[in-house]
């Protein structure tokens, strides 16, 4: 019997066209399913099947076979699952590839995926295996934690009463916590402000920062107070002095004393200064908040100057403050006084979306704002007794009312659209 040769191949593809005569011939011999039995079974061949092969068909077993139902007699086998290859099988003559040797088969859990890039514990991020941790990065941000920490604390105190309200009912915490938190999208998103000239209201010591009324709504005094809260560098609160009406209303008043807001009353505007406060007034009343469209951006009257005065008692800088934008968010066309005095309410507006839409009519329109603080109005160069001479109070007043009304005219000019 000739000897048995082993004949090279180049790749995979050569080894499974030349093996499949001989793949077949195997299969023939009286031994050669039992043979393919067993090493279908444990992907090696025996010494003493080899032989066998040989003297039952009569052909010399080719190392390269991989076809046929002798296939895996001294060949390789392919993994369905993997698609990689298995070890080579041990046949006299032959020496296995030493690369081949030292690659061992994946685990049947799944495909093998170690390697570059490889996550921990063998996850891939790519396929959706991220930790629930890098999730919550991602959605909430890297300081979630400390930001879920601070909000239990917080509920904690609310629930415990373990919280600091001055006297005027002023709560701080909730103020920058919950009340800003709301009110800064509608700032930021919706009425897109832009803030100029804040850094002229002091980083220290009382201040008194007077602006002009519109809107139907006192929404323009809530975009004021974020305004000061936000851009201040010196992290300021404005306190503002609200109308008797806002602290009637059952829930506006909670509201409003939380948030800082008081009476506007001398008495409580002199101790708010005195206390080093940044104090927020707008003289105009009523009287700016429910004017007609058609006199949208004319300032009304302001008062008997009550607030020169107190400035002028307390020493404190006065920032006289233009607002642009408000004028348009409910054009009011109309003013049903029956109703209004029906309701106690100084007005009932009517708008082209109010009443007549309802609860949406009630909607604000997206106008673009823009509040600019100007230079501020000294007030510690007079003596004490200048708060009692009523010309110095009438020329203050005029003097502030007139650098507002110049600068409501110098940003309408400049405003290329009401929304834009």
């Amino acid at each position: 019997m000739a000897d048995a040769k082993v004949i090279p191949f180049d790749d995979d593809r050569d080894r499974s066209r030349g093996s499949g005569a001989s793949g077949a011939a195997a299969g023939r011999g009286p031994s050669g399913e039992g043979r393919a039995a067993r090493t279908g079974r444990s992907g090696a061949a025996q010494p003493s099947d080899t032989a066998g092969s040989a003297s039952g068909s009569g052909t010399a077993s080719d190392p390269g076979a991989t076809s046929g139902p002798g296939a895996g007699l001294g060949g390789r086998r392919r993994s369905g699952r993997t698609g990689r290859r298995s070890p080579l099988t041990t046949v006299p003559g032959t020496q296995p590839d030493a690369a081949e040797e030292a690659e061992e088969p994946p685990e049947q859990g799944g495909p093998d995926r170690s390697g570059p890039g490889a996550g921990p514990e063998g996850s891939d991020p790519a396929e959706g295996g991220a930790e629930p941790e890098g999730l919550l990065e991602r959605v909430l941000g890297t300081d979630w934690e400390t930001r879920a920490a601070r909000g239990l604390a917080f509920l904690r105190r609310r629930l415990t009463g373990e919280y600091e309200v001055d006297d005027f009912g002023y709560d701080q915490e909730l103020t920058d916590q919950v009340l800003m938190t709301l009110l800064r999208p509608v700032f930021e998103k919706y009425f897109r402000v832009e803030v100029r000239g804040v850094e002229n209201i002091p980083a220290d010591g009382a201040a008194l920062v007077v602006a002009n009324h519109s809107g139907t709504l006192p929404l323009d005094g809530l975009m004021l107070q974020v305004a000061v809260h936000d851009h201040h560098p010196a992290d300021r609160h404005l306190r503002l002095l609200g109308a008797d009406l806002v602290f009637v209303l059952p829930v506006v008043n909670e509201l409003a004393r939380k948030a800082g807001h008081t009476l506007a009353c001398a008495e409580d505007a002199q101790t708010l200064l005195e206390r080093g406060e940044v104090v927020g007034v707008m003289p105009e009343g009523f009287k700016g908040l429910g004017k007609p469209f058609a006199d949208r951006y004319k300032l009304q009257r302001f008062g008997r100057g009550g607030f020169v005065s107190t400035a002028l008692r307390a020493g404190a800088p006065i920032v006289p403050c233009s607002i642009v934008g408000a004028e348009e968010i409910y054009p009011m066309v109309g003013n049903s006084r029956t109703l209004a005095r029906l309701l106690g309410f100084p007005y009932f507006p009517i708008t082209p979306t109010f009443p007549w839409l309802g609860p949406l009519g009630a909607v604000p329109l997206p106008t673009k704002w823009t509040i600019q603080f100007g230079e501020p109005v000294p007030t510690d160069d007079y003596p004490p007794e200048a708060a009692e001479d009523p010309m110095l109070m009438f020329n203050l007043t005029d003097q502030v009312r007139e650098t507002i009304q110049h600068t409501l005219y110098k940003l309408l000019v400049r405003r290329r659209s009401v929304f834009f």
